[in-house]
C-alpha cells in the first residue's frame, strides 16, 4: 500500500483532465493536497514536475511527478490497491473503461475546450 504523505494534485479548478483525478483520489478516499495552478503564470513545482509539457494536472507522491490524467488515475488505483478498484477485474471491462475515457479525451474534453478559446464576438452569436 503507498504511503499518501507528500501528495500533491497540481491542477486548476476548471480542468475536466483534473476532475478526472480527483474523481479517482476521492474514490479511493486518498487524502491529498491541492494546489490551484494559475495557468497564465506557471509555478515553478508545476514547470519543475512536468517539464515536457507544462501542463496540468500532475500528481507529485513523494517528490515523484505522475503526469496525464489517465496516467494518474492508472497510478492512483495500482497505488492503493487495497480500496475500492477503479477499473473492472476483467480484460474486457478494463478495455472497454479505456475506450470510453479516451473517447471523452478527444471528443467531449476537446470540444468543450474549443468553444471556451473561441473569441467572445463568435460566442455571443
Amino acid at each position: 500500500m503507498a504511503e499518501t504523505k507528500e501528495l500533491v494534485l497540481l491542477n486548476c479548478w476548471a480542468s475536466p483532465y483534473g476532475m478526472r483525478c480527483r474523481i479517482a483520489l476521492a474514490e479511493k478516499r486518498v487524502e491529498y493536497e491541492h494546489k490551484d495552478e494559475n495557468l497564465m503564470e506557471k509555478s515553478p513545482l508545476l514547470l519543475q514536475s512536468n517539464p515536457v509539457h507544462k501542463k496540468i494536472p500532475v500528481l507529485v507522491h513523494g517528490g515523484k511527478p505522475v503526469c496525464e490524467s489517465l496516467v494518474i488515475v492508472q497510478y492512483v488505483d495500482e497505488a492503493w490497491p487495497d480500496r475500492a478498484p477503479l477499473l473492472p477485474a476483467d480484460a474486457y471491462g478494463r478495455a472497454q473503461a479505456r475506450f470510453w475515457a479516451d473517447f471523452v479525451d478527444k471528443k467531449v474534453c476537446y470540444c468543450m475546450l474549443s468553444l471556451l478559446r473561441l473569441p467572445a464576438s463568435v460566442s455571443a452569436m
